[in-house]
């Protein structure tokens, strides 16, 4: 008996020291120091994997995603940059010096922007109205929310909103963080509660895991859905688009025929990236009316570009367009949110960038196609007290406003492959 004791001792000590010789098991709390250790890395928006999901297929469970919050890859801060066409941008990107990004940050803000449970009735999610396959806008004339009943206004898009601050149509959101917990409590949008919407996700086991790794004992709160899905928001980055394409390839035209031979002879990172760009614009390519079309965007004729400017072609400011002026009670746009004169009737210029995906178009979607836009233009806008001086009458003959369009449509580029149906259980 006694032997058997000792026997057991023995066994049990072995057990245990053999135990405490395997490595610790490494936790979130891990990943983030680790995270922390490496500093922020570059990362291109609008490519990879970043808007992909956790990988796995149906609903998310518990152990998926700790396992995933263990690497700590997707903890380390992103410094973002931007692809070609967006680039000169960077130095606008708003937002990330108060609300960092990161991997683990941007897939919550995934699964909240495309969750149904954020709303009253588990009905309505961000995508709703701003949906992936209609150009993250929404084809309807206005948006549609909670019990079907419609908004007064058409669904602004939501993708390049990393070089924008001032949100909505007319600008009374003072960040995205702002805008994206604006319609959760939106009677009729999502028709909820922030408290109520707290109260919800504090219910789902997957997303308390995530709220406590992302922004730790802080956990869910209404300000974090906002921070996350802003995140979210900020890397939906489109892709270079054959304008971006041909006005690369512009700048090595005024290159002299020698000297380019030459420099594509001795120098093998330009004649790389000379390759690159010659076979893009080969594959994406614009045709001569869009060309056309483009003197005359940026041309002193018909100047869309004195609002359509920078990077993500829009000024982020106001105009009065005249567009729905012409109505019995108007919608007076910035004027109700700053009360200044100058702004009534005014609206935050869009970008043009993938706006063949988001008819209808104007804050009130009653243009249904481009060239009934460009028609718009051409007559002068809707007179009105206070027309912006921007509009004038333009006489285009029928073929200019053809290639105004041609140009428009070429300002196409790809947008970043998204996950929309994994959420956690």
């Amino acid at each position: 008996m006694t032997q058997k004791i000792v026997l057991s001792a023995m066994l049990g000590f072995f057990a245990i020291a053999s135990f405490s010789a395997l490595p610790a098991q490494e936790t979130v709390k891990d990943a983030k120091k680790k995270a922390k250790e490496l500093g922020p890395k570059d990362v291109m928006l609008g490519e990879g994997d970043l808007l992909t999901g956790i990988p796995g297929k149906g609903p998310l469970k518990g152990k998926e995603i700790r396992t995933w919050l263990k690497d700590p890859e997707v903890h380390r801060v992103i410094n973002p940059q931007l692809p070609m066409g967006l680039a000169p941008g960077v130095s606008q990107i708003k937002g990330i010096d108060k609300n960092p990004m990161t991997q683990a940050k941007i897939e919550l803000g995934r699964q909240l922007y495309f969750d149904p449970r954020l709303s009253a009735d588990s009905t309505i999610s961000c995508a709703s109205c701003h949906a992936p396959n209609e150009g993250y806008g929404r084809h309807t004339q206005f948006g549609v929310g909670i019990d079907g009943q419609e908004g007064g206004r058409n669904s602004p898009i939501s993708y390049n909103r990393i070089l924008s601050d001032l949100q909505f149509w007319d600008g009374r959101a003072d960040s995205l963080e702002a805008q994206a917990v604006g319609p959760i409590a939106n009677p009729i949008e999502m028709g909820n509660t922030h408290e109520a919407c707290v109260a919800t996700l504090k219910e789902i086991p997957g997303y308390k895991i995530q709220f406590t790794a992302v922004f730790g004992k802080e956990g869910v709160t209404i300000d974090n859905v906002g921070k996350a899905i802003a995140t979210f928001e900020r890397a939906i980055v489109t892709g270079p688009t054959p304008y971006d394409y041909h006005e690369e390839m512009a700048k090595y035209s005024k290159i002299d025929e020698d000297d380019l031979k030459e420099l594509l002879e001795d120098d093998e990172d330009f004649a790389a990236k000379y390759n690159s760009m010659k076979k893009g614009s080969k594959s994406h390519p614009m045709n001569e009316s869009a060309i056309r079309g483009q003197e005359l965007f940026f041309g002193k004729k018909v100047n869309c570009a004195a609002c359509h400017v920078g990077a993500n072609l829009a000024d982020e400011k106001y105009h009065n367009l005249g567009v729905g002026m012409d109505a019995e009670k108007p919608d007076v746009g910035r004027f109700e949110v700053t009360k200044d004169p100058k702004d009534w009737g005014s609206f935050k210029t869009p970008t043009v960038r993938n706006i063949i995906h988001s008819a209808p178009y104007m804050h009130d979607g009653t243009q249904k196609t481009l060239m009934e836009v460009v028609e718009h233009y051409n007559k002068g806008g809707t007179p009105n007290k206070n027309l912006s001086d921007k509009v004038k009458k333009l006489d285009l003959k029928d073929q200019e406003k053809k290639d105004l369009v041609a140009f428009m449509k070429a300002l196409t580029g790809s947008f970043p492959e998204v996950e929309v149906e994994r959420l956690p259980k």
